[in-house]
């Protein structure tokens, strides 16, 4: 029995030799054999303009090395992986080419004791924005009709002590005066910004107080004598987190609460219904824009939940539509304007169109671009190709318009721009005040060129700096000091039709210093 014992042992140690050596000729968790030879996969890179990053899987005897050639590491960076198993993944990391020209490089992947490959890496260059010949569509021709507009900013929508007041940010009150000033000047629309907040009643009939509301109506039929387009709206009711009164659009409590949103739905449908049923016999020359600026709380830039809050500014356009079209008259075929979160071309493919048995609404945005030169604190010195401040500026501009037509115009949606400009510089300054001109002419002449139509910022603000956007006198329709250069400059850049008064045209005759 010892003996057969002893035996089975040693079968058993036998078995699990055997086996052992079967795992190691299967392969089991062994080291792979080395290559005999560097290889890279894939051994090239073909990018668009836009950043990419693209892994390399390297195959090497030893830790290999990569190079980046000197004159392509403004551009081409690489991230180094870990080398294991003779085999090592390292990302190929390419900048946005934002120049116009094509760019390439062969980066160089080396080890000890082995040949080295290239990877070939190309990237093309942006895509030169050619001006387009504009189609013959609604979207165009609606555009057409608009033509240049002004803002009569600061007036209507001024408001103190949570009442909405004509005089309360400047002196003046319009007369018929100021609108024949302000067809005379080359303007073929105007955008009557009105804050409703103060003229409100209380729920659920949100009574509209007649004074104001027939002042409002006294100065829309200004407006029509002087034989004007006019979009009027609500503005500065959006809640944008103040304590100055009852700003009662507010999109915070709505995308919160849904009690809330209810409520501002109700209101929004009395206040609409009150103001089209005022104007519902006033011929197509008049336009109705449901919102200005509507953010949630103080948030100009959102970041989180954005289909969220844009969603609800779509269910509040739909209202202001439905509400406007009841109301029966020529508000059953009128033209309506509705904006986006911020009104900012950056969400505006959150938005919507509203459905509308009449198929005539146009989508609104406001462009104060760039802000660091246009309304921002730093009020930049120049602007443009020649200037050092914003060198970039032209092509931002096209850019952006080419986005826009591309997107919207060229689809027959129509679009136009409620809100432009730019704070006046110092016209004693002859660098400041060139290119404050150049600017607002390329930025007009480029609106033109992509078929979109601009309302100009005016608040009445005399002097220069932030926020002076003085150039038609609110009262009398005169001239400002400083607003016949800039006025003229962008009058000519929308209506001249010379075929030698091109975008192209305007760029090249960019100020020097």
């Amino acid at each position: 029995m010892r003996y057969f014992t002893q035996f089975f042992i040693l079968c058993m140690i036998s078995a699990a030799c055997c086996c052992s050596k079967g795992a190691e000729a299967g392969g089991g968790s062994t080291e792979p054999e080395a290559p005999s030879a560097l290889s890279v996969n894939p051994a090239s890179v073909e990018a668009t303009p836009e950043a990419k990053t693209q892994e390399i899987v390297i195959s090497s005897p030893e830790r290999p090395r990569v190079e980046i050639p000197s004159d392509a590491k403004s551009w081409l960076s690489y991230e180094d992986g870990v080398f294991s198993k003779y085999r090592m993944t390292v990302k190929l990391k390419l900048a946005a080419n934002e120049t116009y020209e094509p760019r390439s490089a062969e980066v160089t992947v080396s080890a000890k004791g082995c040949t080295s490959v290239k990877i070939s890496v190309s990237q093309e260059g942006k895509k030169v924005i050619k001006d387009p010949v504009l189609p013959s569509n609604t979207a165009v021709a609606r555009t057409l009709e608009l033509g240049l507009g002004w803002n009569m900013g600061n007036h209507f929508d001024a408001y103190a002590g949570g009442v909405a007041s004509e005089t309360a940010w400047q002196g003046k009150s319009a007369t018929q005066a100021t609108f024949n000033g302000v067809k005379a000047k080359g303007f073929t629309s105007v955008r009557i910004p009105v804050t409703w907040m103060g003229h409100i009643g209380e729920a659920p009939e949100y009574k509209l107080d007649e004074v104001w509301l027939n002042r409002v109506y006294e100065v829309v039929g200004f407006a029509e004598n002087a034989g004007l387009n006019v979009i009027l709206n609500t503005h500065h009711d959006e809640d944008h987190g103040e304590s100055d009164g009852n700003h009662w659009q507010n999109l915070k409590g709505a995308v919160d609460n849904e009690e809330v949103n209810k409520q501002v739905k109700e209101e929004i449908a009395a206040v609409w219904t009150q103001i089209a049923g005022k104007f519902k016999d006033k011929g197509d020359f008049l336009m109705l824009e449901s919102f200005n600026e509507l953010i949630y709380g103080s948030e100009w830039h959102a970041t989180t939940n954005v289909e969220k809050k844009c969603n609800v500014i779509n269910e509040w356009n739909q209202v202001f539509v439905d509400a406007v079209r009841k109301t029966g008259g020529n508000n059953a075929t009128r033209w309506l304007g509705v904006p986006g979160y911020a009104a900012s071309p950056n969400f505006l493919s959150y938005l919507t169109v509203p459905k509308d048995p009449a198929g005539k609404v146009m989508l609104a945005f406001h462009c104060y671009d760039p802000y660091d030169y246009t309304i921002g604190d730093k009020q930049l010195a120049d602007w443009g190709h020649t200037g050092k401040a914003y060198p970039k500026g032209e092509e931002e501009i096209k850019e952006l318009f080419n986005k826009l037509y591309t997107n919207y115009v060229a689809k027959d949606i129509p679009i136009y721009m409620g809100e432009f400009g730019c704070s006046m510089r110092d016209k004693s300054d002859a660098k400041a005040w060139a290119y404050y001109l150049y600017y607002l002419e390329y930025f007009v002449k480029c609106a033109r060129t992509f078929g979109i139509s601009g309302f100009l910022w005016d608040n009445g603000a005399s002097g220069f700096g932030k926020e002076r956007h003085g150039y038609v006198d609110h009262g009398d329709g005169a001239y400002t000091s400083t607003g016949e250069a800039p006025v003229k400059a962008m009058v000519k850049a929308w209506s001249t039709t010379s075929e030698t008064y091109t975008l192209q045209s305007v760029y090249d005759k960019a100020p020097v210093f």
